[in-house]
């Protein structure tokens, strides 16, 4: 048995073949699945929603869109490199198929909402009684039933049938493309209390998809331990890479953050950016060791700086550390407005980071074998990560939006869900005909949660206008 069998490439439910598509020899399963992917609706309006910086400020920074794209390339050239590189994965039979590691970081942020992180929370404080919200778990529901792509003969036009049972097959992807975006092996608890944390994991009206994932992909119904597929761990370590230099990369552009203070952090900054790392590398991180760390990073751009300042106390016998302060703030300056030495930082940064990717082979079940990077490279990608998104949330041009994301969400589900005054009613009517086709309130619920976690940023504030607005936008225009 090689690395793929013949139930990895079976879908949840088989539709018949009206136009002769499985006639075509040339386009595997997996191809299927990467078009199904971005003919999505979810993916269109990825290009919609806030990466770094809200959509309004400028269409240069990137968008989910653009982030997904390029962790989807980097998740594809890990497969390929460790094709080339580990023995075990060199033997045709065990190849990674590059095609689903590169799908599944497409399909890695479908689930987030507008306003990002914020949007999340406001989410998930809304529905903590009906199974909370989580942007993961979102993007597997997205997959396995809220697209419209197919759904069971035995259902209504919205696919529930008259039971009330869910029948939606989403995009019916395969089972071992669902496999490659289920990040977190955990269900969500149906209810929690109002101070609990985000949980990660995927929501309990989709926990049998999970078990007919496992079964299939590993070959049995008695599989018990840690699930995560090899091509989900190059997602997500690629996923890591790209916020780590990419965003970085925003960010310096942006004039939010450059080398020589994240060289010289403060502190209080470099406390919680230690205490990030430590439980992303599972080890004791200091401050000391964070400063060490973005130096070694940061040298190249800087060693021609120390070089000069070297020679010019040499040749004037003196010491003098101006030329160092100078170059220095030039270097930085710089790396902020020089786009073609930005490119190549983040070029040189990645193929570091792809160079540190190592492999621990499992033989009893290859799907799961571990990926990861070397220890060294695994704290520079961690560092940078969380330095970047350190100072960007406690940056105060950004706190604003924060809160207005947080609380514009928060409204709308509120409007949305009051009974009395059928605020179901506010939402499209396809929303309209799935909030009444169920019969438990949890899942009328989880369809308004749906709908707004679709909404792309700027979409929610018009939303948020029409209904809160003096000067609403014009009812003609669709929704």
């Amino acid at each position: 048995m090689g690395l793929y069998t013949a139930n990895d490439r079976l879908r949840r439910a088989t539709i018949p073949d009206k136009l002769g598509l499985s006639k075509e020899p040339f386009r595997t399963d997996w191809r299927r699945d990467y078009a199904r992917i971005i003919h999505s609706a979810s993916f269109r309006r990825l290009q919609g929603k806030t990466q770094l910086f809200p959509y309004f400020e400028s269409d240069f920074f990137r968008n989910r869109l653009t982030h997904s794209l390029e962790v989807a390339q980097i998740a594809k050239s890990i497969a390929i490199r460790i094709n080339n590189t580990v023995p075990f994965f060199k033997d045709p039979e065990f190849n990674i198929e590059p095609d689903i590691p590169e799908i599944a970081g497409l399909a890695h942020d479908l689930g987030h909402p507008p306003f990002g992180h914020n949007g999340e929370k406001a989410l998930d404080d809304c529905m903590k009684p009906y199974g909370g919200f989580e942007g993961n778990a979102q993007t597997f529901r997205i997959l396995t039933k809220i697209e419209k792509r197919q759904k069971e003969s035995n259902s209504s036009d919205y696919g529930i049938d008259k039971k009330g049972n869910d029948r939606r097959l989403g995009l019916n992807l395969t089972y071992r493309t669902l496999a490659a975006v289920l990040k977190y092996d955990k269900a969500i608890p149906k209810k929690r209390k109002k101070d609990n944390e985000i949980v990660k994991g995927y929501y309990h009206s989709e926990a049998h998809i999970v078990h007919q994932i496992k079964s299939h992909v590993c070959g049995t119904n008695e599989f018990k331990g840690d699930f995560k597929t090899i091509e989900c761990q190059i997602m997500d370590i690629a996923d890591d890479i790209a916020y780590s230099t990419y965003d970085l990369e925003d960010a310096f552009k942006a004039g939010f953050i450059n080398p020589l203070n994240m060289i010289g952090i403060d502190d209080e900054l470099a406390d919680q950016v230690t205490d990030k790392v430590s439980h992303a590398i599972n080890s004791r991180f200091t401050k000391q060791e964070l400063k060490d760390t973005l130096y070694q990073i940061f040298e190249g751009i800087f060693d021609g700086v120390v070089k000069q300042t070297k020679k010019f106390v040499k040749l004037n016998n003196h010491k003098s550390f101006m030329p160092l302060i100078t170059g220095s703030f030039n270097a930085t300056l710089d790396l902020i407005s020089d786009g073609y030495l930005r490119s190549s930082f983040s070029s040189a940064l990645i193929e570091s980071f792809l160079q540190g990717i190592r492999v621990e082979v499992d033989n009893k079940y290859p799907v799961l074998s571990k990926v990861s990077l070397e220890f060294e490279k695994l704290v520079q990608v961690e560092a940078l990560k969380q330095l970047t998104y350190a100072c960007l949330i406690n940056s105060s041009k950004l706190k604003v939006a924060e809160y207005r994301g947080y609380e514009i969400v928060k409204t709308i589900f509120e409007l949305l869900s009051n009974e009395k005054q059928l605020g179901y009613k506010l939402m499209p009517e396809d929303y309209q005909a799935l909030y009444n086709s169920f019969i438990k309130k949890s899942d009328r619920m989880r369809v308004i949660c749906d709908f707004i976690a679709g909404m792309t940023d700027r979409y929610v504030l018009e939303f948020y206008g029409r209904l809160k607005s003096e000067n609403p936008q014009t009812i003609f225009k669709p929704l």
